[in-house]
Parts: C-alpha cells; structure tokens; sequence
C-alpha cells in the first residue's frame, strides 16, 4: 500500500501569544493533529507554519502533498497570493484540501468556493455543540456513532456564505440554539476538498478522539485518484464534421 502524503498546515500564531492556548497547544494546533496521524497507518506526515520562507508551502513541499490540511485565523492576510494561486492550483490538479475551523476565512477556501467564506455568525462563550451525521454511509462518518458531542466550543451559526455543498456530512446543533453545516465536501477539478467546522484554539478540540477520527477519514476521502485525463483548449474532432 502507498502512503498517503498530508502536510498539516498551520499559522502557529495563537499558540506563541496567548498562554491559554499554548497550555492546550505546547507544540502546537499542527503538531497536535500531525502528531495523532503519525500514529495512522498509512499515513506520511508533515508539517508546515506561515513564518517559515514560502510559508512552508515550496514548490517541492506541494508536489509532495497528497492531502494539504489548513488551520488559520488571525493572519489570512498575511499568506501571500502567489502560494494561495500554487495551492489552487495543486487541488484543481488532485491534491485533497481539509479546511479546519476558522480556516473558512482563509484565502484559498474563498479562492475555491468563490463566495465571502469568512461570512457567518459566532460567539465564543463556551457552549455544548453537538456534530449531527446526517450522511451515516459517508466514509468521512466511518466508524461514528449519531453525533459527536463536544463540551465546550465556539459557536459558528447559519447564515454560512458558501455554495450548496456536494455532500453534506455533517450539521452542527449549540446550546444557544444555534445551527451550522460543519462538514461539507466540494469537488474542484480533480481535487477534493473537505470543511470541518469545529477546532476553536482555546478549548482542546484537537485532542478529542472522534474529532481527529473524522480528520482522519477525511484525509483517505481526500486523496487523489488517478481518474480521467482532462483536455483543455482547442481540440481536433473525433468524428469528420460535415460533407
């Protein structure tokens, strides 16, 4: 069996600033989730942060990712344009892309979806959430039971500027009362990508084992395939046109 390639990436800025979340985090939000992946078979992990030259995204490191996975928040701005364009690029080619959390802000999800990703209602005080699977034969759900609940989270509340997803795996119930679809899958080129909602840095979301469960899956859905070859521009026909 061939190794799945992911590089888990992350802005690491959070974890150097505020010291709730660094206790959570000591190594950080990357390591965290890189660190429960190395234990998959399987699976070949590496990781990258946005300080380090090209973000750590090089030429070299993209073409070696087979599932790029992506936690922003405070710097989307901060990534520069050229590495969100050979991002775009690597997915519409058939890397798999995972959009974590705040990530639905970032630069590259809205360069995919091509609507304000970063458009939503939220709220920060710590309430119960509860991941509903509305889609149990979905592979991101394997081995799942109806829901997974989560004690302390930030809110992400309906309305979510997104397209329709292709699939939607997962809706998200808060104490509030609040609604939210939190694991909606895209197809893009011969790329997949994969949005999964919860991850808030100051509660240790990255730590529950059903959230890193879905992460998991989420990267075999990911991964290319070899599918079709795609033709682009002028073509000569296949069959004689005319007389």
């Amino acid at each position: 069996m061939v190794n799945i390639k992911i590089t888990v990436w992350n802005e690491y800025r959070h974890e150097k600033q505020n010291e709730l979340v660094a206790s959570i985090y000591p190594e950080g939000i990357h390591n965290a989730i890189g660190g429960y992946l190395k234990t998959v078979d399987g699976f070949e992990v590496k990781t990258a942060v946005l300080d380090e030259p090209e973000h750590g995204l090089s030429d070299e490191v993209l073409n070696n990712t087979d599932v790029l996975i992506w936690w922003g928040h405070l710097a989307h701005a901060e990534v520069r344009d050229d590495i969100v364009e050979k991002v775009r690029a690597r997915v519409m080619n058939g890397m798999g892309l995972i959009v974590l959390h705040s990530g639905h802000g970032s630069k590259i999800f809205e360069r995919l979806l091509g609507t304000k990703t970063g458009d939503l209602k939220w709220r920060d005080d710590g309430e119960k959430e509860r991941i509903w699977v509305i889609e149990h034969g979905h592979p991101i759900a394997d081995g799942l039971n109806d829901y997974i609940e989560i004690p302390k989270e930030e809110m992400y509340g309906e309305r979510f500027d997104i397209p329709a997803p292709d699939e939607l795996v997962f809706i998200s119930w808060f104490e509030g009362g609040e609604v939210f679809r939190s694991g909606c899958c895209y197809r893009r080129g011969k790329g997949k990508l994969f949005y999964f909602r919860p991850g808030h840095e100051t509660f240790p979301i990255y730590h529950h084992p059903d959230v890193l469960k879905v992460i998991a899956n989420g990267v075999r859905w990911a991964a290319p395939v070899q599918g079709a070859a795609i033709s682009l521009g002028r073509v000569a026909p296949l069959e004689k046109i005319g007389k």
